[in-house]
């Protein structure tokens, strides 16, 4: 075992090996394809568990949250203004509307992208250093 990756890792050929949309939107490891990615909603497990491979080498961290907070910002902000413009509803309408679905796309977007983002570090091999 080496890497935290089982020795009959080096003879695996790829088959079963999830694309990147299937990994990111089924949560499935990117070497074995199983649905075990994720512990929770967008917290990570420590290790497959029908593979082994270790999940703490990889590096996804908290860079998928800033791009998904301007992203989903601007979105929002640009469907809140058109609303105001063209309908001008009260505020609470604006509250009701726009505070579960930034909710829905950021906690969505988060678990699509760090699975995407681990799914990429494992096929260019870019795992955390010493680990």
């Amino acid at each position: 075992m080496q890497d935290g990756q089982p020795a009959s890792d080096s003879s695996h050929d790829g088959k079963g090996q999830p694309t990147l949309r299937e990994a990111a939107l089924f949560g499935l490891c990117p070497r074995c394809g199983n649905r075990t990615l994720f512990a929770g909603w967008i917290s990570f497990d420590s290790r497959c568990r029908a593979c082994g491979l270790d999940y703490t080498r990889f590096n996804v961290g908290d860079g998928p949250a800033a791009f998904l907070a301007l992203i989903v910002g601007a979105i929002l902000f640009g469907l809140a203004g058109w609303l105001a413009v063209a309908v001008s509803p009260p505020w609470w309408v604006h509250a009701i509307l726009w505070l579960p679905l930034g909710l829905a796309l950021t906690l969505g977007g988060l678990r699509l992208s760090k699975a995407a983002l681990l799914w990429s570090e494992y096929r260019q091999k870019a795992g955390e250093a010493g680990r």
